[in-house]
């Protein structure tokens, strides 16, 4: 049997086990096998969660859903039964169209190992059906992509003052002081006026930050404050009442606060931005204790 084997390139334990095996015999790894029940309440957790966030993918959807069951001692669910649940049942989001690829190099890192080494920001437009227009500005941290600070009006504008009146807010409530003291810490923002003003500059440097600038034509050089635009004006501003200005910007506290506190990202693990701030206090508690 051996020389037999060995030119058809089998195992003889593989053609023992066919002699044997008897001629109803089905490959289990062939069969999938689904659990009714299990799915149907996983359906209807699913569903509780698009509802309220209709723009949330199966990624995030089961995100939430097993932060809910980790709070009642269930296991995780892995994400390709996420999958197939919601596509078995239209749940899915269309695919994003593909990006185009830009012909410029971009081959630099925006995040950061550490939170409080290098911050961002970006300002956005909010058009109300009225015909007025928000304008924000935000910090963000590149390592636990909190926002830490932000500013609104009603004004088609980004001048420099709301962006200065903004800097001293995150620097007071992570280091607890008017100063960064002996941190190397970066503000990387794009080439606009409020940010590139010597007004701006000058208080950058007072704090003890690093203004950074992108280079000309490449957002992709600030791309955490870029995406995070994209991201709010998709999660949050489309779901948001437009009616007014003033209506707006009542609505935006709770925007950011949800963004912080409840948004699952990729790059924390599906962990929001207070989430995992809260993680990194713990693991250092607890090699300080150790």
């Amino acid at each position: 049997m051996k020389p037999v084997c060995s030119a058809l390139g089998v195992a003889r334990s593989h053609v023992t086990q066919l002699l044997v095996r008897p001629a109803d015999w089905i490959d289990g790894r062939t069969i999938q096998t689904f659990y009714q029940p299990a799915d149907a309440i996983l359906v209807d957790a699913v569903r509780a969660e698009i509802t309220v966030l209709p723009t949330y993918g199966y990624r995030r959807a089961g995100a939430l859903v097993n932060r809910t069951r980790a709070l009642m001692g269930l296991p995780a669910i892995n994400h390709k039964r996420f999958y197939r649940v919601m596509k078995a049942n239209s749940l899915l989001l269309p695919k994003a169209p593909k990006r185009p690829v830009s012909s410029r190099v971009h081959n630099g890192v925006v995040a950061v190992e550490e939170p409080n080494q290098r911050w961002c920001s970006d300002g956005f437009e909010i058009a109300c059906d009225n015909g007025e227009v928000v304008t924000g500005v935000f910090m963000k941290d590149c390592c636990d992509r909190e926002i830490i600070a932000w500013r609104a009006w009603v004004e088609r504008d980004l001048p420099g003052e709301p962006v200065r009146d903004m800097l001293v807010e995150p620097v007071e409530a992570r280091f607890g002081q008017a100063s960064v003291g002996s941190t190397r810490l970066e503000f990387l923002s794009d080439n606009g006026g409020a940010y590139r003003a010597h007004e701006t500059h000058a208080l950058v440097r007072a704090l003890g930050i690093e203004p950074v600038h992108t280079p000309v034509c490449s957002p992709q050089s600030n791309g955490i404050a870029e995406s995070f635009v994209n991201t709010f004006k998709r999660d949050y501003v489309n779901l948001l009442d437009r009616s007014s200005a003033e209506i707006v910007l009542a609505q935006l506290p709770d925007a950011f606060m949800h963004f912080n506190e409840v948004h699952p990202h990729s790059v924390l693990k599906w962990k929001s931005p207070r989430m995992f701030r809260r993680e990194l206090a713990r693991r250092a508690q607890e090699s300080g204790a150790n």
